[in-house]
């Protein structure tokens, strides 16, 4: 049987990246990822922000900067300049998606709007990631994923009910955006298929934001009541949450009256599910806070370990709060093959956390590491058709310092 060729369903895309920070850049990692070609546009003075937002530092860039762009070709370019223009244009006349995230009403915004890049280039299909969309009051404001998590609900659910509000660990605002926008980049790309034409995909960290609500939307549309912080409670669930133990916290999740039943069988207090207070889950929910007093009553006697080895023997879904480091020295990580290494040309080995998804049981490998700043513009300027001079000329045009990582840009 012949070997089956690595997992790549987008080979023979190719991709330009306009964008920078973390939404449209980890759009078009995941691109690349999936075997579309990706050549990442930066300015050559300093390049994307996110090269300088550290520490940490691994060789010349941040690790914020290398968690979101490997499997990339860099080429510098000023995009403000007519030449850097002319040789953007050069690039979308071959590409298949174009990704920006241009602020609404900037000059690069006007310079590469989508309906003189549709009638230059029909079959293109252009993402633009925004803070808040196309339409309304907000939508020339500026936005960080911060402000996405405050603006559009997040923090305001995220925390314990008598703290302050906390942002989620991760970029939601951002990631949310990306992967909203992978979903319409390759939707559009399935749509050209049967069309022949491109496609204008916009998506927004508000958008996305609101769309993750889910629950939480539909139970307010019900009741028209704020909802508030539960910690790591959930609204409709008890329990369903981290509890205390002897040395930390471990988290229980019973989703239905049986898995009760077996909590309370196992922690030799069966007579709670008879209790008309915790019978069934509408009656646990009205009740969360006895029955959470009950529980870590009972709980803080022993450790996590012994809970979770306890409480998982009986069936009832339980699990530690590991840190990062337990995380990826977990088996089961491994086995999943989640994290690959990839030479860097700067650092050697580089590790990242590979995609989520895998083809006929394989997934789609770490090609290449994340791109020093302009590590391919030779070559990608060659591609396009310049000679060596023009490159050269063009290059040193439009780049004043002969080391452009000792003046990285930040926020």
């Amino acid at each position: 049987m012949p070997e089956q060729p690595a997992a790549a369903p987008l080979a023979g895309i190719k991709v330009v990246d306009l964008s920078k920070i973390l939404a449209g850049p980890y759009v078009t990692m995941s691109l690349a990822d999936l075997g579309a070609d990706v050549i990442k546009v930066e300015h050559p003075d300093g390049g994307d922000p996110t090269r300088g937002w550290g520490p940490p530092f691994n060789g010349p860039d941040a690790t914020y900067y290398l968690a979101a762009n490997r499997g990339k070709r860099s080429v510098t370019l000023d995009l403000k300049s007519p030449q850097g223009q002319e040789a953007v244009h050069r690039l979308l006349a071959t590409a298949d998606v174009v990704v920006e995230n241009f602020r609404p009403g900037s000059s690069l915004a006007r310079l590469f709007d989508y309906k003189d890049l549709s009638a230059r280039y029909p079959r293109l299909v252009l993402l633009h990631i925004s803070a808040f969309g196309d339409h309304g009051p907000l939508r020339d404001e500026p936005g960080y994923d911060m402000i996405a998590q405050a603006s559009a609900g997040l923090m305001s659910l995220t925390g314990e009910p008598d703290g302050p509000p906390v942002k989620a660990g991760y970029a939601m605002g951002d990631l949310a955006a990306a992967l909203f926008g992978l979903i319409g980049v390759t939707s559009a790309l399935v749509e050209r298929e049967r069309t022949g034409r491109g496609q204008y995909v916009t998506t927004s960290l508000y958008e996305s934001q609101l769309a993750l609500h889910i629950n939480w939307a539909t139970g307010y549309f019900a009741t028209g009541e704020r909802p508030g912080r539960l910690g790591s409670g959930h609204p409709s669930l008890v329990p369903y949450q981290a509890y205390p133990a002897a040395d930390g916290h471990f988290v229980i999740a019973v989703g239905n009256d049986a898995l009760f039943r077996r909590l309370c069988a196992a922690l030799r207090h069966p007579h709670w599910a008879d209790d008309p207070r915790f019978t069934t889950n509408r009656d646990r929910v009205a009740h969360r806070a006895a029955l959470n007093a009950k529980l870590q009553a009972v709980l803080v006697d022993d450790t996590v370990a012994h809970w979770c080895a306890l409480l998982g023997n009986e069936g009832v879904p339980v699990t530690p709060i590991r840190h990062l480091d337990e995380v990826y020295d977990c088996p089961q990580t491994e086995a999943l093959g989640m994290v690959r290494s990839v030479d860097h040309p700067a650092i050697g080995p580089l590790r990242q956390v590979a995609f989520p998804v895998t083809f006929r049981g394989e997934r789609p490998p770490v090609r290449t590491a994340p791109p020093t700043l302009g590590q391919h513009s030779r070559d990608v300027l060659a591609e396009l058709g310049y000679g060596e001079a023009e490159i050269t000329h063009l290059l040193d045009h439009a780049n004043p310092h002969s080391h452009p990582h000792s003046h990285p840009r930040g926020a």
